[in-house]
């Protein structure tokens, strides 16, 4: 099944169901699928073999993802937050390719040979010039093998890889998580996430597959989501941790809440206890879900649920009450196994890499081998305890390495979170003579911390790890910063925080 099947189903049977509303009104099935068989008739005019997105979020991302499946080719997202010569490097690994580009961002581009350029601005009006492809069908019949989606990696040491999501994984993903029509007519889903991230291209298909309409967020701004959610009366929302955080505090300064949201979903990187037990007794009325995936999975592989949320938040037994801190459990849809590096096996409690296959499972790039035997290693370091709940303890690359002993320092942040004069916080491994690697936290402090000496704090949270941990995973150092490092999905850039701590230390 392709990818665009996904909404002429849904505007052959609802034709009438508004589908989306940004700031130039809402769009219909219909008139959606319409846009989306114009912008594919221009690609197959121009024999394009991308059909490339660069900007904000908006209706053009929704338009372009079905058009470039009814054209035949990947839609390619890509991250305008690159420096210009990045973004320029990139868009040549796409060409000869059609791009919708915000008119911000034309210039960015330059002049590149073999790249057809649409601004976002205008699209309607030029799409009304156009003439639809055939109402069904599209411009190959290749199934669902093909690649639907690129999705180029961080690439933070040399080139970034180009992962590649064929329609089977996508709609794989989408019919063994979603309800076809399912939504209520009442229902809408705000989309702030980066368009060139697996949960934006996933939050399309999900809700157009359910009849849900979405509401766009070009950037997060936590003063504006929260007046969104509120006018917009959105009900279904997903946020990476660090946007919550800023949420709940903004949410401290209005005199209204959220009365429409229904289910708040979040992921991306881990959530610090402290922050969800606040949101949980903020948002009563709110059906939390912590979501577990990667790109090359097509999102979603693990989920902790709203009642297992409330049963951890209640439970005075610690096995279950632990549960908060994990991503849940497998989804039924997919094979989930914990192996050492040699490939073998886990038990429960065992530490050791994540392993997945299954129908949504890709684990391949452009030009690069993908997964064995349909099995995709994440580098993700994780336990499942004996009733299959899935704890997280970092990137197998983040390790470290201190006197032969491998530290995680996902589960020393954990305990340092935990601390009340600690809103923020990241660990990392920098250089040390007699133990090869020391333990380095660099700590976001809470409002009412601000002024304690840090001498005194330092040795206050030292003493508060060590009381949990082994003294081995206790912090040398404590740096304290306004903010953390990090991507517009709040997942932290440790290497950028160990190159800025280590030149605090020579300086």
């Amino acid at each position: 099944m392709r990818t665009h099947e996904i909404l002429d189903l849904v505007s052959s049977t609802f034709p009438d169901r508004p589908l989306l509303t940004d700031g130039e009104g809402t769009v219909t099935a219909q008139q959606l699928s319409g846009d989306a068989r114009r912008l594919a008739s221009l690609a197959i005019e121009h024999q394009v073999d991308n059909l490339v997105f660069v900007g904000q979020n908006s209706r053009a991302l929704q338009i372009g993802l079905f058009a470039a499946s009814i054209a035949g080719v990947p839609f390619v997202p890509l991250n305008y937050r690159l420096t210009d010569d990045r973004l320029q490097a990139t868009v040549q690994r796409t060409l000869p390719g059609l791009a919708i580009v915000d008119r911000s961002m034309v210039g960015r581009l330059g002049d590149i040979d073999g790249l057809v350029v649409v601004e976002t601005e205008g699209l309607a009006e030029r799409l009304a010039t156009l003439a639809p492809l055939d109402p069904v069908g599209s411009a190959t019949d290749d199934g669902g093998d093909g690649p639907a989606v690129l999705l180029f990696t961080s690439g933070t040491t040399g080139d970034p890889k180009a992962a590649m999501l064929a329609h089977d994984n996508l709609t794989s993903y989408v019919l063994n998580t979603v309800e076809f029509a399912g939504a209520g007519e009442d229902e809408a889903a705000l989309v702030a996430v980066p368009p060139y991230h697996i949960a934006g291209v996933s939050s399309v298909l999900s809700a157009a597959f359910a009849g849900r309409r979405s509401v766009y967020l070009r950037a997060f701004e936590p003063a504006e989501w929260v007046q969104t959610v509120h006018e917009a009366g959105v009900t279904q929302a997903m946020v990476v941790p660090t946007m919550m955080d800023r949420i709940l505090r903004h949410l401290d300064t209005v005199d209204h809440g959220l009365p429409a949201l229904r289910s708040l979903a979040y992921g991306g990187g881990p959530m610090p206890r402290p922050v969800i037990e606040r949101a949980l007794q903020m948002l009563p009325h709110v059906a939390f879900v912590n979501a577990y995936g990667l790109t090359e999975t097509a999102s979603t592989i693990s989920i902790l649920g709203p009642d297992d949320h409330r049963e951890a938040l209640a439970s005075k037994d610690p096995a279950v009450a632990r549960r908060l801190a994990s991503v849940g459990q497998p989804l039924p849809t997919v094979e989930l196994s914990i192996r050492d590096q040699d490939g073998r096996a886990l038990g429960p409690g065992e530490r050791g890499e994540v392993w997945v296959r299954g129908d949504q499972v890709s684990g391949e790039y452009v030009g690069i081998a993908g997964a064995t035997d349909g099995w995709f290693r994440t580098r993700d370091s994780a336990e499942l305890d004996e009733h299959g709940y899935l704890y997280l303890h970092g990137r197998l690359d983040d390790v470290i390495v201190r006197g032969g002993e491998n530290l995680s320092p996902g589960e020393i942040e954990a305990v340092l979170v935990e601390h009340r004069s600690v809103r923020a916080c990241a660990v990392v491994g920098l250089p040390h003579n007699e133990w090869g690697e020391c333990v380095a936290a660099a700590v976001v402090r809470a409002d009412d911390a601000v002024g304690i000496n840090e001498e005194v704090l330092t040795q206050q949270l030292q003493t508060h790890v060590r009381s949990q941990l082994r003294s081995t995973q206790t912090p040398e150092t404590v740096t304290y910063v306004n903010e953390l490092p990090s991507n517009e999905t709040g997942k932290i850039l440790r290497r950028v925080l160990r190159e800025q701590l280590q030149t605090q230390r020579q300086s």
